[in-house]
Parts: C-alpha cells; structure tokens; sequence
C-alpha cells in the first residue's frame, strides 16, 4: 500500500515538474513557438494580433507588457551576437548595417528579466532615430560598449549578460515583406574588457 503511494507520488511530481519546467521554458525562450529569427534578431511578429498564438499571449500577460500591433510597429530583440556569442556588459559591439523601412526607431539594452539597464550617469541609456548621427551613403553604426565612442553610443557598466531592443515604429516590416527576405544590421564584437 505504501509503496503504491509513492509511485502514485513520483508520478505526479514527475508529471508536474515536467508540464511546469515545459511551460517556463516555453515561455522564458527568446526562440520558441511565433517566433521569426533574423541573423541574431528576434521577433515574434503575431504578437499583439488576433493571430498571436497560446505562448504569445501568455508570454505578454506574464511580462505585463503591451504588445504593438502590426499596424503600429514590432519589438526586436538579440540576446547573442552575429556569430551567435552571448551579448556581454564588459564587451564593445558595434550594430552596422541597413535598417528597415520605418518612421522611427528606438534601441536600448536590458537583462535577461527584461529590465532596462541604467548607463553611467550623464550618458544616454538608449537612442531613438532622430538622436543619431548620420553619415552620407553610411549605414547604420551604433557602438555599444562601456568605454567611450564618437558619433552614436550607447554606455554600459558592469558584467553580465544583456539584451539589445530594437523597437520600429510605423513599418511596414511585417506587413508588405515576408521575414526572411528582411535584412536587418549585424551585431559585431569589436572587444572585452578583461
């Protein structure tokens, strides 16, 4: 009698650690069921739709964030770099290349758990299209790093992993183009402090 108890037992609790362990990973992975990978970018581009799937809805009630419908704009995010390296604090990357057809744009860092990190103090802790400068016939370039740069710069502090967010405003990125035929910039590491 007992014995057939703790077998009910280790059933049940193997059964519910792997249903709840499932579920969390489901949700916590940046690569998961919705969605669209673009070199080291992320998006799930039916998030905030009528299309959305089960994962996607429960992803944004459980974040408490407001997804963007596909009429107002997407959120993109890369937790690694373009050679698929983790995105590190203590490290400099520069974002290069030709961004998307949008009105305006927005890029700043978080942790993991999706929280903004704060930059030393007087410096900018994100970037939006309009504070950029640009180059003629120049694309993109964004440096991300904790030590200073010229031209667009975004400053980090201390170790750890981080996550870059790139928001489009008011594109059509998902409504006249299929994802793979979207090019967005490349994250390259350029060094790591020691």
């Amino acid at each position: 009698m007992l014995k057939s108890v703790f077998q009910v037992a280790v059933v049940l609790l193997i059964a519910l650690g792997g249903g709840a362990g499932t579920a969390w990973l489901a949700l916590e992975s940046t690569r998961t069921i919705g969605s669209s990978e673009i070199g080291p970018w992320v998006t799930f581009p039916n998030e905030g739709t009528s299309d959305a799937d089960p994962y996607a809805r429960a992803r944004s009630a459980r974040l408490g964030t407001l997804a963007l419908g596909n009429a107002e704009g997407i959120v993109i995010t890369a937790t690694q770099d373009s050679l698929r390296r983790p995105l590190l604090r203590e490290c400099s990357y520069m974002i290069r290349g030709e961004m998307p057809p949008t009105r305006f744009f927005t890029l700043h860092l978080t942790d993991l758990e999706r929280r903004p990190l704060p930059a030393p103090a007087r410096f900018a802790s994100a970037l939006h299209s309009q504070s950029l400068v640009w180059r003629r016939n120049n694309p993109l370039r964004i440096m991300v790093s904790p030590h200073a740069h010229p031209d667009n710069w975004i400053a980090t502090t201390g170790p750890g992993p981080m996550r870059i967010v790139l928001t489009l405003v008011d594109t059509p990125l998902f409504t006249e183009s299929s994802v793979g035929e979207t090019r967005l910039p490349v994250i390259m590491r350029t060094g790591c402090d020691a």
